[in-house]
């Protein structure tokens, strides 16, 4: 089995590479704004017209580029949080992560950062700090005293904390003016609002640092798939791994939705399609759960942009659709 899921990684590789790419392709050739697919090559080599170069450069490059780094992050945090409780239900969406970074980002846009010229680069920072105080708290109120860390005790928690803090940010709703109530409702569903370069360049530092962290921590993420006894016989200390990765799995997925808004299922879903294709063993389906998270988010926007032609559906309402049955199957299997 092992040798099987070995040999057949650099296909999985290779095959969701060019499903990447060629989801990107049908981005930029469909919509309203879109460039012809025999056009694109030669566009990007220099040789568009005003019209294709603006379309691509300027309106889809940083839409994708943007939604392509948050879907990998949000899958590889996804995949980080299963790891370290233990469940296969855990995804920052789910379990609160993502709306205790919404809250904060709420809060920062709506009394402070609505006419910042650095609101690109605050925002990231905004959403890590309310989301590590959410995990935090989140965290400790799971563990048990002499049990530890109770996996699905986290999952009810992170449900009820998500509902209630997406409860509050309804309550600033009704305080603030038609823009931020506009953008809080955007921020909801999961409207790709930040697509232009400088919300590119804001979450790339995070990603850049944390991204090979994790994976260099693939090993370690291994081993704490095991029991708590067997990691310490083999010379891991548990408590500092797990705040380590913990820190790491916010980060990335506060950085994403901060721009992108409150996208949940990408990191449930794609982790689990990465390992039945390439199985448990970290330094094969983390890689893996990274092209196929951006898959989905690409996709899922791209589906909603040309599903109704008089409105664009928010990517984040697509990928529920999808991942909201797959979370039911889920649940039924872990009960």
């Amino acid at each position: 089995m092992y040798n099987k899921y070995k040999k057949r990684f650099p296909l999985w590789l290779i095959m969701w590479s060019t499903v990447l790419l060629l989801i990107c392709v049908l981005a930029i050739s469909l919509g309203a704004s879109s460039v012809s697919i025999s056009r694109i090559i030669p566009t990007l080599l220099g040789d568009g017209t005003f019209k294709e170069e603006f379309v691509i450069f300027s309106v889809r490059l940083p839409r994708l580029a943007v939604l392509a780094i948050a879907g990998s992050a949000l899958a590889l945090s996804g995949a980080i949080l299963q790891t370290l409780t233990r469940n296969d239900l855990a995804d920052p969406g789910i379990i609160g992560i993502n709306a205790g970074a919404g809250i904060g980002v709420t809060i920062f846009y709506i009394y402070a950062g609505g006419g910042l010229t650095n609101q690109p680069y605050m925002l990231p920072l905004v959403g890590f700090i309310s989301a590590i105080l959410a995990a935090g708290l989140i965290y400790f109120l799971a563990m048990e005293r002499h049990a530890g860390l109770n996996p699905m005790k986290l999952v009810l928690i992170g449900i009820g904390f998500a509902f209630a803090l997406s409860g509050l940010m309804t309550i600033l709703m009704s305080s603030a003016d038609r823009t931020d109530v506009q953008f809080i409702a955007a921020w909801l569903s999961g409207n790709v609002w930040g697509a232009d370069w400088p919300y590119v360049w804001a979450i790339l530092p995070w990603i850049v640092i944390a991204v090979p962290v994790s994976l260099w921590k693939a090993k370690r993420l291994n081993i704490m798939r095991l029991e708590d006894s067997v990691g310490k016989g083999l010379g891991i200390h548990f408590k500092r791994e797990r705040a380590i990765l913990l820190v790491l799995a916010v980060a990335l997925a506060a950085s994403s939705v901060s721009v992108v808004g409150s996208v949940s299922f990408i990191g449930l879903i794609a982790p689990h399609i990465a390992k039945q294709m390439a199985g448990v063993q970290h330094q094969r389906f983390l890689p893996i759960s990274m092209l196929v998270g951006a898959s989905l988010l690409v996709g899922a926007d791209t589906i909603g942009r040309v599903i109704y032609s008089e409105a664009t559906i928010p990517a984040g309402i697509i990928v529920a659709l999808i991942g909201a049955p797959y979370f039911v199957y889920l649940l039924r299997k872990a009960l």
